[in-house]
Parts: C-alpha cells; structure tokens; sequence
C-alpha cells in the first residue's frame, strides 16, 4: 500500500496479529457496515456466542480498532462502533519475515471476503432494483512509474474522502456502497516471446476488457 507521511503506517506487530484474526475481521466489517452493536447482536448474527464476541471485541478495542459508544435503550448494555481511519501497512520491502506472514494472511482475508461479496453481487444483482443499474465497474492498464501509481493512490484516497460525512448529513435515499481498488504490475511476457504481429506498442492504450455499460480507464482518457 502507498504510503502518506501524514499517515503513519502501523507497524506493532501485535496489533496486526490481533487484526488477522478471521473473527475480528468479520465483526470489524459487521460494525463498519450496520453501525453500533452490542456483542450479543454480534453473536446472532454471525453464530458465534457472546464470549466469544466479547473476547475479540476487547482485543479489537485494545488495538483501537473498536470502541464503546452509548447505546440507545435504557439497559446497561456496552454498544461497540468500528473506529474510523485510514489504516497504512508498511511496504513489504520493509516488513519482517514474521510480519510478512501476517500480512499476507490479511491480504488473504480480504480477498477471499471480496469474492464471496461479488459472487453475493451477482446472485442478488435482480433485488437492488435501481441500485443494480449504478453498479460502475472498470478495468484498465496504465503505464505508471511507481511515484505516480502512489500519486493515483493518494488521489483516490482524497475522492473517498471527499464523500465521507456523518450519518446526520446523509442524504435521503443513501445506502453504504462498497468500494474497491486494486492496482498491480501486469506479468511480463514469457522469455522469448515474440509479440503478436497486431499487437499495441507498449505505450498503446491497451484494449478494454469491461462488460457491456461499463467504464474502462484506457477509453476515458
């Protein structure tokens, strides 16, 4: 991940430990998701018990991940939110042998979370109703040196950051939206490999691979 000055990456190795944990992972999502919830709503609805909820949700506030927040009934109840951030990891170049098997189990984590939520995507697509048709979806090449692949990093970052706004400035009719970005080194040809006859320079746009009513970054430039 691209890193910011202004944001300092986190490097305690027990803290990203304490975050690759499955559990936490998903209770971590539930709550950034739904908002507030108690860690006997947590346990519904992710089958687990409220020990257990409890226990991960200590060890995700130890790490300020999580954090009580007052609840709305009148019961003693201790209501946990996610706690808001732009979290950074330091380069891999830069990471310990221990830290780099941390990281690719969250790496693993996420994308495995991912697929499960595009394949969600499609069985439901017919039950979002308008929402179906304000899925945009791009894929794209660029030819970027690394400081600029970190300098569209950043500006994405800012355009996210530009949408963020408290709950009470929502607009009606707003829903939380998923986004995602992934960007990485196209694999190089085989050695030996003799280009085709048609095909593109290598500073040609390359061909879009987006599906029908799509965007795709070559063709919007």
């Amino acid at each position: 991940m691209a890193q910011d000055p202004g944001r300092p990456a986190m490097t305690e190795l027990a803290a990203l430990k304490a975050l690759a944990q499955p559990r936490r992972q998903q209770i971590l999502e539930r709550l950034t998701l739904h908002g507030p919830a108690t860690s006997a709503i947590l346990a519904r609805a992710l089958g687990l018990n409220t020990g257990a909820t409890s226990y991960h949700l200590r060890e995700l506030a130890r790490y300020g991940f999580v954090e009580e927040t007052d609840g709305e009934t009148p019961r003693r109840e201790r209501w946990w939110r996610a706690v808001p951030g732009d979290r950074r990891f330091p380069p891999r170049s830069r990471q310990s042998p221990e830290m780099r098997l941390v990281m690719d189990e969250l790496n693993h984590q996420a994308y495995a979370a991912d697929l499960d939520l595009f394949e969600w995507l499609q069985r439901e697509s017919d039950a979002l109703g308008d929402w179906a048709d304000a899925f945009p979806y791009s894929r794209g090449t660029m030819r970027l040196t690394r400081d600029e692949l970190a300098e569209f990093f950043e500006e994405y970052i800012a355009l996210l950051d530009r949408y963020k706004r408290p709950d009470e400035l929502t607009p009606p009719g707003a829903r939380s939206v998923l986004t995602r970005l992934l960007a990485f080194p196209a694999p190089d040809a085989p050695a030996g490999e003799a280009p085709a006859p048609d095909a593109p320079a290598p500073d040609a746009p390359a061909p879009s691979h987006g599906v029908p009513g799509t965007t795709d970054e070559t063709d919007a430039s």
